[in-house]
This record gives structure tokens, sequence and C-alpha cells, in this order.
């Protein structure tokens, strides 16, 4: 009798965790190297869960494709790596349990930057070396992209007909990353040929029991549940986890009341689970039928209609004006204030509030970007880095910002630690700017990172950042049209310092979708040239802008130079771009004050001209 077979005929039992049991005897590194250099220690593990009563043992591969082994420089072993886990497996189980092949998710619990087509290579050169060494089946598991698990499983669907084992992974009970419900998910994964469809990792017996109930029991499917054993403890810096073995006897019963016809388990379970699991689903027939409950329907609602138009809408509409003021590096808050209302009172559209600008602590941007718009009534675009906070900190940081009414956002890398005030800080990079403005999409539909409801939609509007200072503008340019299908709706661009520089941008960037704040930066000494041009990343300054600031006399004649070369960079600007975006240097208001009323007046003349032009035209 084949697996499939098996399984339709009673509940079975899969092993548990083999990293657990490795890491619990101090063992950290690429466990599935272990099939080479330690076989007689996997062989353990395969044979303690056998002891245990699982019916069914999976090979030691989950990592054991090119991207993973890449990581330990193990990616050319892959094939030996593979052949050796089920060789092993197979020793192991001999003709009383079933051996399927672990291929494990890609993506996992986080964004991940392998594109697809990388990952469909990667799962193909793992899945061709199981299927050469005649595995019972193959058990796909840990993947929580919905999307990656339908590529894959097609792929094999389309090679083989042994049965296949899909085990998504939920951030919430029920509810996958895209805010997909389970339901759904293993709908799609039933239509596409998956033999068994359940749940992995993650959460524990309790959560994973919750979203179960409301799932009804396959028409062919068969349903599963690898559950973790609990919450992990941190302790002493290794992950603990601490469940009682008994409280998975409880738990099989449960499981099979919800129509589980295969259950092991995940992180944390031990040969002592799998016994457990065992234990409580002796002498019991599966279930064929089940009442399911309804889960409670989640509403989203929209948001509450907020006064003004945003940058975003403002920079659509005709021409528009932001201003970047530094928030401070102390807690005198007095001149960033002052500034902030002799901007508003120039006429322009709103600041950009950088986060932590070369890596140096300043006051939240956040903080101040909410008493601006409170007690000036000026509204904000601010900026967020990927660099100072986890998946955690940025979710909500993103709820703070839409609940203080603010709506423009800035999603960049962020400068590194090693440029800063703290260079031994760590840098966190959970993300990219891409995943950023991909995250902050996900937000205006109502849903978390994790899939869970927001119980409201944000309305962000999100910008991404573009360095035409670059050697290649094109490639450049073309990382720009990326963010844009990612989701950005705008863009700032790094300053230039060149009419030159203006125009290039312009032609390479014309055909993108988005509107552009072209950057624009007064010098103020020859000195302040030289370090952004030789020390700032992605910026450089032409010969003749740094000519000119060298010959300027006095600290006063420099400072008018530097007006005069970003007037005659607005002169081109204001031709091409109807964003402008001034960078204030070291927080002289005064001088993006002055340059925010000569492109007024720039713009007005531009108008007159272009009416006299309609004029005669008629």
């Amino acid at each position: 009798m084949n697996l499939l077979d098996s399984l339709k005929e009673k509940i079975m039992i899969g092993d548990g965790a083999t990293g657990t049991l490795l890491y619990s005897c101090g063992v950290d590194r690429c466990f599935e190297e272990l099939n080479l250099t330690h076989p007689d220690d996997i062989l353990h593990v395969h044979k303690e869960y056998l002891q245990a009563g699982a019916d069914i043992i999976q090979t030691n591969t989950y990592g054991a494709n090119y991207i993973k082994l890449s990581r330990y420089g193990l990616e050319e072993r892959v094939k030996k790596i593979n052949s050796e886990a089920v060789r092993i497996a197979r020793e192991a189980a001999k003709k009383d349990a079933f051996v399927v092949g672990s291929i494990g998710g890609i993506h996992g619990a986080r964004f991940h930057t392998k594109l697809k087509d990388e990952i469909k290579r990667s799962f193909r050169e793992q899945l061709y070396c199981l299927l050469l060494e005649g595995v019972d089946g193959l058990l796909m598991e840990t993947y929580y992209d919905i999307d990656e698990l339908t590529s894959v499983l097609k792929i094999a669907r389309e090679v083989t007909d042994i049965p296949i084992i899909t085990n998504i992974s939920m951030h919430e009970p029920a509810v996958l990353e895209n805010g997909m419900h389970l339901s759904e998910a293993f709908n799609r994964l039933e239509a596409l040929g998956a033999d068994v469809i359940g749940v992995n990792c993650r959460l524990g017996p309790y959560h994973v029991l919750k979203a179960l109930e409301a799932i009804p029991i396959p028409k062919k499917a068969i349903l599963s549940a690898y559950p973790n054993s609990s919450l992990p403890e941190y302790r002493d810096g290794k992950l603990l986890y601490n469940s009682e073995p008994e409280y998975f006897r409880e738990y099989a019963l449960h499981f099979r009341n919800e129509g589980v016809r295969l259950m092991g388990g995940c992180c944390g379970t031990t040969p002592e689970h799998i016994k457990a699991l065992k234990a409580g689903i002796k002498g019991l027939d599966p279930l064929k039928e089940k009442e399911v409950k309804t889960p409670p329907r989640v509403i989203i609602s929209e948001e509450k209609h907020h006064e003004g138009l945003t940058l975003y809408e403002k920079v659509k509409a005709g021409r528009s004006i932001i201003v970047e003021l530094d928030t401070p590096k102390h807690l005198d808050t007095e001149k960033f204030f002052e500034g902030a209302r002799a901007l508003k009172n120039a006429g322009v559209d709103g600041l950009t509030v950088a986060d932590n600008s070369l890596a140096s602590p300043r006051i939240c941007n956040k903080t101040m970007a909410s008493l601006v718009k409170r007690d000036i009534g000026l509204s904000s675009l601010v900026h967020i880095t990927c660099r100072d906070r986890n998946l955690i900190g940025l979710q909500s940081h993103l709820m703070g910002l839409h609940t203080l009414g603010i709506r423009d956002l800035l999603a960049i890398t962020g400068d590194p630690t090693k440029i800063g005030d703290f260079p031994g800080a760590t840098s966190v990079f959970d993300v990219t700017s891409f995943d950023l403005i991909k995250l902050i999409k996900q937000f205006n539909e109502g849903i978390s990172f994790s899939g869970k409801s927001l119980k409201q939609k944000t309305n962000f509007h999100v910008a991404a950042a573009f360095n035409p200072n670059v050697h290649n503008i094109g490639k450049s340019a073309e990382r720009l049209a990326k963010k844009i299908q990612y989701g950005a709706d705008y863009v700032l661009t790094q300053p230039v310092f060149s009419k030159e520089k203006i125009i290039e941008t312009w032609e390479e960037t014309n055909y993108i979708d988005a509107p552009i704040y072209i950057g624009i930066m007064p010098l103020v000494s020859a000195r302040n040239a030289e370090f952004l041009h030789n020390e700032v990343p992605g910026i450089k300054l032409s010969n003749d802008t740094r000519k000119r600031m060298s010959a300027a006399g006095s600290p006063e004649e420099a400072v008018q130079e530097g007006l005069s070369i970003a007037k005659e960079l607005i002169d081109t600007a204001v031709q091409y771009f109807d964003g402008i975006y001034l960078i204030t240097p070291f927080i002289r208001y005064e001088l993006t004050v002055e340059l925010s009323k000569y492109i007024q007046r720039k713009t007005k003349e531009l108008n007159a001209v272009k009416a006299s032009q309609l004029v005669l035209s008629k």
C-alpha cells in the first residue's frame, strides 16, 4: 500500500523537528551538511522518531537547495546532500515507514530579495535530486508566500505523480501574510493537485486548531497539521520551547475532530511530542464529516476624510515645492519650528523630514512632523529607513503615522551606521526599500504584514528615492521603474548640481509614469561643496560648480554664489519638472525661503509665457 492509500484509510503520524534535537545537542550550523559530515547523528534522529511511533519521516533536506546552501558555500553539493539524506532516511525507515522528501520555502517569514526565477531554478534542482532517489512523497513545508508555494507545486506536479504534502505557514490563525483566508489557500492547493494540504510552523497547537475550525474537510485532499510545540522563550542566547508532550496528546484528539489525518510537529517538537500524538489518536478512525465554525466577519473601513491635498496630489496637479528641514540633533527645537513657520509663510507645500540622516540620531521625525502639522498647519513627507526598525517596529511606526494623520512617506534604505555617530550600532534591514514600499501599500488595503486585518485602510502615498548622480543613470532609472511597479507613487531625487544632469535625468525618466521632485541644494561654502562631492554617498558636483564656490571670497559671497548656482539650476528644473525639492543646508532656512519665492516667480513667468503662446496659436 502506498502513502496516499494509507492516508485515505487511517490517521497517520509524521515526525517532529530535526533541527531542535540537533540544536539541543550543541549543533548550530548548516543542519543539512550533517548528511555528509555526521550521517550517524541524522540516522539517530530518524530512529528516535520511528521508535516514538512516526509512520512517516522526512528527509533532512529542508534547506538543501542552491539558494540556502550558498550561505555556507555548499551550493555545489546540492545533489550529494539530498541523495545522502534520502539514503539515511531509507536506512532508518526500512520497510516500516514512508520517507518524504522535505523541501522548505525560500521566502520564509520575512521579505526575501530572491527573484521567482531563481527560486524556481533552485527548487527544480532539489526536486530532481529527491525524485531520483525514489522518495515516497514530497513534503513542501513552511511556505509563508502562497504564490511561491503554488509556483513550486505546479512544477512538481508536472513531473511526478507521487503524493505531495503542502504545508503553508501563518503569522495569524487562518490568515496568510497577504490577507488571504486559509480556506481559499487550501482550495488553490487542492485544485493544483496537492494530495495533502495543511499548516506547519510559527503557531502552536492552540492557534493551529483555531485556524482549522473554519476549514471544511476537503473533497479530495487530506488535511495535515504540524504545529510548533509552543511559543519560544529566549534564554541565555538560545531559543527554547517548553511545551509538555502531554499537551500534544490532548490536541491530537482535537485535530482528529477537525478532520486532520496527518499530524506531526515542527519547531520545538521532540520524539516525546510525537509519542504523545500517537497515543492521542490510538484506536480512532479518521473523521469524514465535521461542523465548520464560520469565522467572524472582519470589516475594514475606509479612512475618514482628511483635510487638504497630500503632496502627491499637489505635484500631480501642478507646480509643487517641498523643503527638507532636518530635525535637531539636540533638544533645542526653537530654530526648527522657526524655520518651518518661515517656509509655511513662503508658500511651500510641505516639509520633508529625514529619518536620522547620515545615520546620526535626531529628534524623531514623526514627532516633529506631527507638531508642525498641529501648530503650524504645514504637512510633511516623513522619511522611513529600513536601517533602524525591524518588522515589528516598522509596522508600529506606520500605524502611528496613520493615526497622526501623516499621509506622505518616503521609503528609503538608509545610510549605513558606519558613517554616523555610532558606527558600532546594528543596522536592521529586515526589508529592502522595495519591500517597504510593498508593505506600505499592503497597509492601504487594510492588511498588516502578518496578513491580519488592520480594521481600517490607510491612505499613504509613497515616494521613492532616485539618485541621478551615478555613472550609468539608465540602470538607476530601471531600478526606479521597479520601485514604481512595487507601488511607489512619486519620486524624490538626490540633489543635482548641473543643468546637464537635470536634463539627463528628465531624458532617462520621462517614460516613468510618476511625478518627480528634482532635488536642489544651495551650497554655502567651498568646504561644504568639497565635502558633499567627496564624502557624502550619492552626491556629485560638477567641476564648474566646485570652481565657482572655490573662487568665492568671503563667507557671505560664498552663500550668494551658492544661491546663484541654485537659481540657475531652478531655471532649468522648472522647464522639465513640476516638483522641486529643496534641501536646507545646516538649517539655514532663510536660503530655502528665498529659493521657494524664486521658484514661485519663475513659475508665474513660465505660465504667462505659455498663456501668451496659447493666445497667439489661436
